[in-house]
């Protein structure tokens, strides 16, 4: 057991390290100069001027140098300066993440919700109109981007039913709530799709076993069967999917923020790219890969506990 998550452990650190280079070394040959954004731009700008900037802001480094005195004080949380607001960026993700955060969990909350719900549905009324309803309710929100569907209910619960706000994050728990509902189904719809698939042919494959067989011919009720033994043992995939899903939606705050006005993680990486203000963009983009590794490993730390055939595999393994 030590050993299997010493493993893990060493897997995710040099992933993270792996992938804190590429962001590093991606932002570091984007198009633009940031000496020439921190001088003030190209207005009266000299070579002496240009050179002082890259000296005091080390930006005439190796770019190997560069890269491990930034890992290095990221490693002693220490995210840098911002070059635009001239705050430390700790600060300003401190400032924005929780809105994130409420954003993704709320719409993981949906999507978890409505689409395992959609899916069990679908696999209890197999063949009927019901089971095509949702089959086809689901292909079509799955095609639909996020931002077209954000379109489409700001036009008709923001602006022409006026049920809820179209910008800002709202202030206490349940204005919070009140603002973040549109934001969150717009980013929930394609994911809800997703999982209540998943969960459709989980259920449907777990309901063909012989077990369950057995356990209508003793004359079990349906309800105790469906969830003791059929969702039960389609949980596994199930729970792997909504994990995943929810880690991948932290990249996916970028277009629904910038979308609703909601001043979290995601529009702040799309101010940094434009304004070439690269520590906020490359701290953003290290907390994004963070957040989805650290995630993934839970699940698949998880798995074994939902499903014992996977613990007794690999024992035998």
């Amino acid at each position: 057991m030590f050993a299997a998550a010493g493993r893990r452990a060493a897997g995710l650190f040099a992933t993270l390290l792996a992938a804190s280079f590429v962001i590093f070394a991606a932002v570091y040959v984007a198009p633009g100069d940031p000496a020439v954004f921190l001088a003030g731009g190209r207005d009266k700008l000299t070579a002496e001027r240009l050179a002082e900037v890259r000296a005091q802001y080390h930006l005439d480094e190796p770019l190997v140098v560069q890269y491990g005195r930034w890992l290095w004080d990221c490693l002693h949380l220490d995210l840098g300066r911002s070059f635009k607001y001239n705050d430390q960026v700790a600060d300003l993700l401190t400032g924005r993440l929780p809105t994130t955060l409420a954003l993704v969990g709320y719409a993981t909350v949906l999507f978890v919700v409505l689409g395992v719900g959609a899916g069990m549905l679908a696999a209890i009324r197999r063949g009927t109109w019901v089971d095509s309803t949702v089959v086809g309710g689901t292909t079509l929100a799955a095609s639909v981007p996020n931002f077209v569907a954000a379109i489409a209910l700001v036009s008709l619960f923001g602006v022409r039913l006026g049920w809820f706000p179209v910008t800002g994050g709202g202030s206490g728990f349940t204005g919070t709530l009140h603002h973040l509902t549109l934001p969150a189904l717009s980013m929930a719809l394609g994911a809800l799709a997703v999982i209540s698939r998943v969960t459709r042919q989980s259920m449907v494959e777990a309901g063909d076993a012989d077990h369950v067989e057995a356990a209508r011919a003793g004359g079990l009720p349906e309800r105790q069967i469906v969830l003791r033994h059929v969702l039960r043992n389609a949980l596994a995939p199930i729970a792997t999917m909504c994990g995943l899903i929810m880690a991948g939606m932290l990249a996916g705050t970028v277009v629904i923020e910038t979308a609703f006005g909601l001043s979290g993680i995601g529009s702040l990486l799309v101010n940094a790219i434009n304004t070439h203000d690269f520590p906020v963009a490359q701290a953003v983009l290290l907390l994004m890969v963070t957040g989805y590794v650290v995630v993934t490993t839970a699940v698949d730390l998880a798995h074994p506990l939902l499903d014992p055939r996977v613990k007794a595999g690999r024992s035998a393994v």
